[in-house]
């Protein structure tokens, strides 16, 4: 099996927080880390378990999403190279996930505990700024996400998506970026369709 290397995990904190690791603050995180390959179709978290860690995608795809009493599926976040995926909610306060965290592509990751990641960001400077970076950037991004599923149409939602995030038309499933948007896969065919059109 290939061996995975830390090292775009070491320039994404140091862009995060702006400062370069020393071959000390590299070693503790390296320890702190568990590394593994996932095929497609794997599942990092199912329903009714506790996160009980955050995965870095170092290589592939994944989604998070919860299911329905009538099945279906809500995607909730997406994950790809230098995204991290996992519930908050159940990482911090051990408490039973309402999500399905399934890898969309064969992929590396690197995966924290609670308590490992809380010493990373006790000790090294460079983890404690880039947490605070990813807090401020997700609360933002939650409240864009929010706006946007009670503001705009499902066009405008489309829109913002594939300008933001081009590379998930390729790299994911109609019906997952209809999930996500909240709207069903036979509009989401339409509004492409008329998209093209234009």
């Amino acid at each position: 099996m290939a061996v995975i290397h830390l090292e775009p995990f070491y320039q994404y904190v140091e862009s995060k927080s702006s400062l370069i690791l020393s071959t000390e603050e590299k070693l503790l995180i390296d320890a702190a880390f568990k590394r593994k390959h996932l095929r497609k179709r794997q599942y990092l978290l199912q329903e009714g378990d506790v996160c009980k860690y955050m995965s870095f995608f170092i290589k592939g795809s994944g989604r998070m999403y919860a299911v329905n009493d009538k099945g279906q599926e809500h995607t909730v976040r997406f994950g790809i190279e230098n995204w991290w995926l996992g519930d908050f909610e159940s990482y911090n306060f051990n408490t039973p996930s309402l999500y399905n965290i399934e890898v969309l592509e064969d992929s590396d990751v690197l995966m924290i505990e609670h308590i490992k990641m809380q010493r990373l960001i006790a000790t090294i400077p460079a983890i404690d700024l880039m947490i605070k970076e990813i807090d401020r950037k997700g609360t933002v991004a939650t409240q864009k996400r929010i706006h946007s599923s009670i503001s705009l149409s499902a066009e405008e939602r489309y829109d913002s998506l594939i300008n933001m995030y081009p590379e998930f038309l390729n790299r994911f499933s109609q019906s997952m970026i209809a999930s996500y948007l909240g709207i069903s896969p036979e509009t989401l065919s339409r509004i492409r369709k008329n998209l093209l059109k234009k």
